[in-house]
């Protein structure tokens, strides 16, 4: 097919569209963004005559890898640590898809742009194909793994489980609120423009690394779909440029997106890549290198650079903030630490770190072993029943940090926690960027302009105040997270499956008490919050 027949059937399609007049179309998903003055163009002139060959090849090529795999029998070959923790993200990440295809209408509803809402069609298609092929891939790791336990319940995990709402927080970005911040400039314009990079492109390395073929094969099939999807959110960018008065909501927007997105994306694919590896390389890139070169050098420097030409105040202080917090905060390094902290109630396992760890943790980040060694020494001490509680109810120099009210992500660069009584709630913030999301871009006006779409933060946005004051037996009960005996629990802080012995149980954690921090901030009064504060701010959290 010529590309010139592509651009007659493309302009063909676009000559279809057409806008009653009879009636006032009813606006189902609003924007506060103004496209009046915008040129109505798309540059990639996407189609389905000839999107639906390519996608088909596609397919072809993934499920032959699936039944390839099967054939192999890969997923016995496949470093456990590595399979456990796919249980949490193949419980996350089909829910960001189906939202990003969700999200498609919106943008089409909100953007009158003829072109580009076929672009929009086909992005939306693609997205319900990625999340069809991961909810298969994790099918097969379910039915071919040694341990299904967590895989079978992912899909009520990731609804349950303090790190879904993670990722549910996330996901639901794609399509609540303005329509444009929503499907556009968070989704688009920064989620999968910058951080499916390393979401897409440096987790399939890792996996490989690992003996798993069958994600990257999978996933770099996503990945080059993302393409286009870059075009359409460049395509509705330059819309939105074109008249003066978004140039505020494009840079409110890009704060936010840039911030919430390094929150949460860098704390779960930092995490995968460096505490799901058993690959301990040195020349192996570290996910700080990776990040680097695919957020830093190939978004930061070739994308968003070059909108300072257009007069956009781009949030350069965020991005350096973001690489600061991975190379000098161990940003990564303490989100994994709170996952094997919070074990207990994982839906996966998480096996203690080895030498080789802790050498190659050392070589990567300098003063790792200063910050974390003795912490992980003490998880390997306590990982089996018999003697001691599950590490975080016992005295080994870690306290339980507060969650952040906007990202969910608790506050682990303990010094940046901001705090403050919002909506009549004392809620706690993982840094300043996040305190303003909630308190100054999540509002009804912004800089004297109405934002009347935008909505609020709202829910039950710190998991633990769902089960403060329970036996943290009735928790795990709660969750569904006990094995077919009714007893042994799926989580366990280690890979070792053989001996019941070594298997914790319902009773060895019954009697302890679950409690949520937040609430118990809102309990304190001026004084003894100002103090508690001022103390968790200056806790280096540190095991001695």
């Amino acid at each position: 097919m010529s590309r010139q027949s592509l651009s007659k059937a493309h302009k063909k399609i676009t000559e279809l569209s057409w806008e009653p007049t009879f009636a006032t179309p009813a606006t189902r998903f609003g924007t506060d963004y103004r496209f009046d003055k915008s040129p109505k163009k798309d540059p990639l002139k996407q189609i389905l005559r000839s999107y639906f060959p390519m996608e088909e090849e596609k397919d072809n090529r993934v499920y032959g890898a699936m039944d390839g795999a099967i054939r192999g029998n890969m997923f016995r070959q496949v470093q456990e640590r590595w399979m456990e923790w796919q249980k949490l993200f193949l419980s996350i990440i089909p829910f960001p898809e189906i939202s990003a295809a969700r999200a498609m209408p919106m943008a089409i509803d909100a953007v009158p742009n003829p072109q580009i809402h076929n672009g929009l069609a086909v992005q939306m298609i693609d997205e319900v194909r990625h999340s069809t092929i991961q909810m298969n891939l994790k099918r097969l790791y379910m039915n071919h793994y040694i341990d299904p336990a967590g895989f079978d319940i992912s899909e009520k995990a990731f609804s349950n489980c303090y790190a879904g709402t993670i990722g549910r927080q996330f996901g639901e970005g794609f399509i609540t609120g303005d329509a444009v911040t929503a499907a556009n400039i968070y989704l688009t314009v920064v989620a999968e423009t910058a951080f499916t990079n390393t979401l897409f492109v440096a987790m399939p390395s890792e996996a490989a690394a690992n003996g798993d073929y069958l994600l990257p094969t999978v996933f770099h099939s996503v990945q080059s779909d993302e393409s286009r999807h870059i075009s359409n959110g460049y395509s509705i960018l330059l819309m939105a440029l074109a008249d003066e008065q978004n140039r505020k909501l494009l840079e409110r927007d890009l704060r936010y997106a840039w911030w919430n997105n390094h929150c949460v994306v860098d704390a779960a694919i930092g995490t995968f890549i460096e505490y799901g590896s058993k690959d301990r390389r040195k020349d192996r890139d570290s996910y700080a290198e990776m990040w680097r070169r695919w957020i830093y050098d190939d978004y930061y420097r070739s994308y968003l650079l070059p909108l300072e030409k257009y007069g956009l105040e781009i949030p350069h202080d965020l991005v350096e903030k973001s690489w600061s917090r991975i190379v000098d905060d161990f940003y990564v390094h303490r989100v994994a630490q709170f996952f094997a902290t919070g074990w207990p109630v994982n839906f996966w396992r998480i096996d203690p770190m080895t030498d080789a760890d802790f050498e190659w943790f050392e070589h990567k980040y300098p003063g790792w072993y200063d910050q974390f060694g003795k912490w992980w020494e003490n998880y390997n001490r306590l990982r089996y029943p018999g003697r001691n509680k599950p590490i975080a109810f016992e005295d080994v120099g870690y306290e339980y940090p507060h969650r952040c009210w906007t990202c969910m992500v608790p506050c682990l660069v303990r010094e940046d926690m901001a705090v403050d009584k919002v909506d009549g709630q004392w809620r706690t913030y993982c840094s300043e960027p996040c305190h303003w999301t909630d308190t100054v871009a999540f509002r009804a006006t912004y800089e004297g302009r109405e934002t009347p779409n935008m909505g609020r933060l709202t829910g039950k946005r710190e998991w633990e105040t769902l089960y403060h004051g329970w036996d943290l037996a009735d928790v795990l009960t709660d969750l569904d997270y006990v094995r077919d005996d009714g007893r042994t629990l799926v989580p366990q802080p280690h890979l070792d499956l053989d001996d019941p012995k070594k298997l914790w149980t319902l009773d060895d954690i019954r009697g302890i008490e679950f409690s949520s921090p937040n609430i118990s901030l809102n309990e304190m009064t001026d004084a003894e919050r100002e103090r508690h504060v001022a103390e968790y701010r200056a806790n280096p959290n540190v095991s001695s």
